[in-house]
């Protein structure tokens, strides 16, 4: 019976086989946004309608999303923040998540633990709970996508 090696002894993983998971995400993120970005959300029959808007009139957290990126996209940041701030918030929060894991993985390291403790969780549910509900109140109507 052999001894067990230890990680240290272990040959190195290549570079680009450490990067190949990270460089897909980017691939299949790039190729999502620049779809969105040459097909006009704004333009009614290419996308769905979002189901909850569709049978009450209500606007969800995610409406104005596709509308957001689009103009994210096209550079105008004040249209994307119009149609949908917390989404671009949310694409700033995921670039730099993603930019720390591409670093990690060029590094040899692993891959950073995306857990939230739940106080956090919650704060984030609840800040889009209220996004929702004062979008869709009459004060509200510039949050309106």
């Amino acid at each position: 019976m052999g001894v067990p090696r230890c990680p240290a002894d272990a040959p190195a993983v290549p570079r680009w086989r450490r990067l190949v998971a990270p460089a897909g995400v980017f691939a299949a993120v790039a190729g999502a946004f620049a779809y969105v970005g040459t097909v006009d959300p704004g333009h009614p029959g290419h996308y769905p309608v979002c189901p909850l808007y569709r049978f009450t009139g209500l606007y969800c957290p995610g409406c104005g999303g596709l509308r957001s990126a689009h103009a994210f996209v096209h550079g105008d940041l004040v249209a994307a923040l119009h149609d949908n701030a917390p989404a671009v918030v949310g694409y700033v929060v995921l670039v730099v998540l993603w930019a720390v894991w591409a670093a990690r993985a060029w590094r040899g390291r692993p891959a950073p633990r995306l857990a939230l403790p739940p106080v956090q969780a919650w704060s984030i549910a609840a800040l889009l709970l209220v996004f929702s509900v004062v979008r869709n109140l009459p004060f509200g109507a510039w949050l309106h996508p």
